[in-house]
Order: structure tokens, then C-alpha cells, then sequence
């Protein structure tokens, strides 16, 4: 490794510059390593509502509109939903058959507090949550970066007990309140501390200009690898503003205070995709500038209104939750399963972001060191069961990949629960047996580094993962 500038530290170059604006990990900076950071592990977790399309085996849509695969561990066959995952297939694992004892008997409207928690918060009634898993990594890693998590969410701010607009817990179960303007989200990241410095940027044009004025004498100092790492870091920022400026008009168009069968907002499909690929531009941007290393993004609300129902417009259908109730009508399933399909894509895309940018230090890409979620605390039609749950990277945190993995008993063809359609469904008996999805969670704690044998009062890791 080039490194003629070993006296050179990172926190002490921006604070001397009178600001905490973020940058890449450099190679320069290697005195970092030495003082216990090494390559960043990251942790970030996507959730979506209102689960996935699970078409009953006799059903034509079944082949291709259910959601789980179809196989074995390593031989499986994506459906349609997921085929958009497939250039990624050595880099994901699915898992069925895992969900939260204490939300099985809850219906899915008001399951997603669980999701990262496991707690016993009931259907109704009193209300107490705990601590979620990503806060449980944030707590060790948050000391090492500028912000120990960031919490993103389409609705923003908490929502209310069993509506959470949030997927983020602290160790007394309140909820952290969940960004979700692309612009305050930038700003977080990039905004300078200090009074002058403040003063700089609200001048400036961007906050990439003000990063370039105030590296300038850095960049003398840096190796050539670090040059290019810089020159890629900064094309990032570049091009994530100038997709911020055009998802605004998305964004910022005001939901008027009138019946919501007959909302319409201006901005449409294209606007829509726009917001979703900047807000994962961002969770990208605040790990390459390691900002944090832990972050998490709920699409939108358990029987949602307002941004997550117009969300489905990315794909140009109705309204995201009452595609959940219309999969009976003509084409019903093929639309769950193509809104389904939308949201793995852009899931794809940022594990792709992960996997092409490699790491400075030289231990691997991204993806290599980031364990990264996607799932919903619902399967078939508000069903709290057989959470459809993919992961991705954590190559070296320990995580084996290209596999399906099914956990519990009877649930051949993940058909527990398939074909419901009613809100009655939800509540009939489920003859199956499944994991707590709390196992992989202690799993992920551990291969993480951090000292942990249970979660939400489950003991042990999840076999076979």
C-alpha cells in the first residue's frame, strides 16, 4: 500500500477544516486501521408491507407470480418476482419457513413494529416495544462514525403504536423517528458543523463544491489510489444530487387534505422510481463515506395512505395496498407479483452499487463486508408468518451465498397460507412449524463481532446459515 502520509488522520483533517463533512475510507489515512476501525462492517435493512403474492399451487399464477422460489438450496428457480435477481444469484440467500413467535397471532396491518424487535406487542391494547437489531449494531459500531444508524422510511417520523412509519427502536423500545425527504437526508450527511462553515454552504451551489474547495489541499497529499477513490466518491455525490433536484418534485408535492380514493398526485411513475433509487443512493453514499455503518428503509406503512399507496405508480398500477386485496380480479396476482418484482429490482441495484465498488483497504467490494436485508413481516395477504426474507453480501462476515434455505415443517411449496384473500384468512390455523426469525438475528449479531447469544428472548443462531 502506498502510504507516505501514515501521520495523516481523517477526524482530525475535517475537524482542522472547521466542519464534519463526509469523505470516502482513503488508504492515507492508514493510522485509523492501526487504532481498531479496519474495514467497516455494515448492516441495513429493508422493509416492505403488506407481504408478497403466495398464489394457491392450483392457481395458473402459481408458476409465475408466487412469490418463494421454487427447489432445492442450490438448485431453486426464481419466479417471475424475482428473476430480476438472478445476474446477483451467488451474492443473495432466501430464506422461508422464519417468523416472529409473538406476531403470529397479529394481524398484518399492525405487525411491522416487530419486524427488527420480536416483541410481544400484541394486536391490541397496551403497548410496549423493544430494542431493534440494527440499533443493537449501532450501539457498537456508532462510536467509529459520524452517525451511529440512519433511519429512513417513504412516510417519515414514527407513525403510532402497531402503524409504525418506522423500522427503528432504542433500548426502551421508543421509536427513532424515520427521515424521508431526500434532501434533509443529503443535508444530514453533508452539512457542515460550525456557524462559518454553514454560512459557506448555504452559499455555495452544492455541497459537493464546498467538499471540493475544502479537499483541495488534501488531494496533494494523497496516494494515486486514493485520487481515483476520491474522484469515484465525489462522481457519486455529483450525480445523487442532481437525481435529488428532479425526485423533489415528488416529493414535495403537498398531500392535500381530501378523501384519499381520489388522491392524485402531479409526478408519476417516473418521479416515483426516481425517489426510490435517491433514497438507496443515499444509504449507498452514507456507507462509502462510512457516515455509518448501520441503516434502515421501511417503503411505506402497514395500510398505508398517502406516498406508500402512490408508491405502485414506480410500476404504473393502483394504489400498493389494495393490491393486496385485488388479487382475485383479473390479473390480480401478476400485479401484486409485478409490484413485488419492482421492489426486488431496486433492491438489486443497490446490492450491485455494493458489489462494484471495492473496498479501499483492499478486503474485498462492499457487498463483501455489508449484510444487507429485505423483507416483510407478512407472506400471504397480512398472514404474520413465513416472513418472505432475502439477504445479501456478508462474504466476509461469514455468510455463505446462492442459496434457498427452508426452515421448519410443513410447508412444502411454501404453501402455508397460500391463496388468502379475505381478511377472515388471516386468522384460521396454520398446521405448520416455523423458526424464530430471532436465530438469524443473534447469527447476524455474532458474525458482526458483537458478543451476543440471544435476541428478544430467543437463544441461539439459526443452523445451516
Amino acid at each position: 500500500m502506498n502510504n507516505p502520509n501514515s501521520g495523516l488522520n481523517r477526524r482530525g483533517f475535517l475537524w482542522g477544516s472547521g466542519m464534519a463533512l463526509a469523505l470516502p475510507w482513503l488508504e492515507t489515512f492508514a493510522n485509523e486501521k492501526e487504532a481498531g476501525q479496519g474495514t467497516p462492517k455494515r448492516f441495513v435493512s429493508i422493509y416492505h408491507p403488506d407481504g408478497v403474492g403466495l398464489p394457491l399451487k392450483t392457481d395458473p399464477a402459481w408458476k409465475d407470480w408466487s412469490w418463494f422460489p421454487r427447489g432445492g438450496e442450490h438448485d431453486f428457480q426464481l419466479t417471475k418476482v424475482l428473476d430480476v435477481l438472478e445476474p446477483l444469484r451467488q451474492d443473495i440467500t432466501i430464506y422461508s419457513g422464519l417468523s416472529h413467535p409473538a406476531a403470529r397471532r397479529v394481524h398484518g396491518h399492525s405487525n411491522a413494529d416487530q419486524y427488527l424487535t420480536g416483541a410481544d406487542i400484541g394486536g391490541h391494547g397496551p403497548y410496549r416495544n423493544t430494542v431493534s437489531l440494527d440499533q443493537v449494531i449501532a450501539e457498537e459500531s456508532g462510536n467509529l462514525t459520524r452517525h451511529a444508524s440512519l433511519v429512513m422510511s417513504t412516510n417519515g417520523g414514527i407513525g403510532g403504536p402497531r402503524g409504525a412509519q418506522t423500522q427503528s427502536y432504542n433500548r426502551e423500545g421508543r421509536p427513532i423517528p424515520a427521515m424521508n425527504k431526500p434532501k434533509q437526508i443529503f443535508d444530514t450527511l453533508f452539512v457542515t458543523t460550525g456557524k462559518e462553515a454553514k454560512e459557506k454552504l448555504a452559499r455555495s451551489q452544492s455541497a459537493l463544491d464546498f467538499l471540493i474547495e475544502n479537499t483541495r489541499a488534501l488531494d496533494r497529499k494523497l496516494s494515486m489510489a486514493d485520487r481515483r477513490q476520491l474522484q469515484q466518491y465525489m462522481d457519486a455525490v455529483r450525480d445523487t444530487e442532481i437525481k435529488l433536484e428532479r425526485a423533489q418534485k415528488w416529493v414535495n408535492t403537498p398531500i392535500p387534505e381530501v378523501d384519499t380514493q381520489h388522491l392524485v398526485l402531479e409526478a408519476g411513475p417516473e418521479e416515483a422510481r426516481l425517489y426510490f433509487q435517491t433514497m438507496y443512493e443515499l444509504i449507498y453514499l452514507s456507507f462509502l463515506s462510512d457516515s455509518t455503518r448501520v441503516a434502515t428503509f421501511q417503503l411505506g406503512r402497514e395500510n398505508g395512505e398517502g406516498p406508500h399507496d402512490l408508491l405502485s405508480k414506480a410500476v404504473d398500477l393502483g394504489k400498493a395496498h389494495a393490491l393486496t386485496h385485488d388479487v382475485k380480479k383479473p390479473n390480480g396476482w401478476q400485479n401484486l407479483g409485478t409490484y413485488n418484482r419492482y421492489q426486488a429490482s431496486e433492491f438489486g441495484r443497490f446490492v450491485q452499487k455494493l458489489r462494484n465498488t471495492p473496498e479501499p483497504d483492499g478486503h474485498g467490494n462492499m457487498l463483501d463486508n455489508t449484510f444487507a436485508m429485505h423483507g416483510s413481516a407478512s407472506s400471504s395477504f397480512h398472514l404474520s408468518r413465513n416472513y418472505p426474507i432475502i439477504s445479501a453480501g456478508g462474504k466476509n462476515l461469514g455468510f455463505r451465498n446462492g442459496r434457498y434455505l427452508k426452515f421448519g415443517t410443513g410447508n412444502e411449496d411454501n404453501q402455508a397460507g397460500a391463496g388468502i384473500t379475505t381478511d377472515s384468512g388471516w386468522q384460521s390455523r396454520v398446521k405448520v412449524e416455523e423458526e424464530p426469525l430471532a436465530a438469524l438475528f443473534v447469527t447476524i449479531l455474532q458474525r458482526m463481532g458483537i458478543d451476543a447469544d440471544s435476541f428478544s428472548g430467543h437463544a441461539g443462531t439459526l443452523a445451516r446459515v
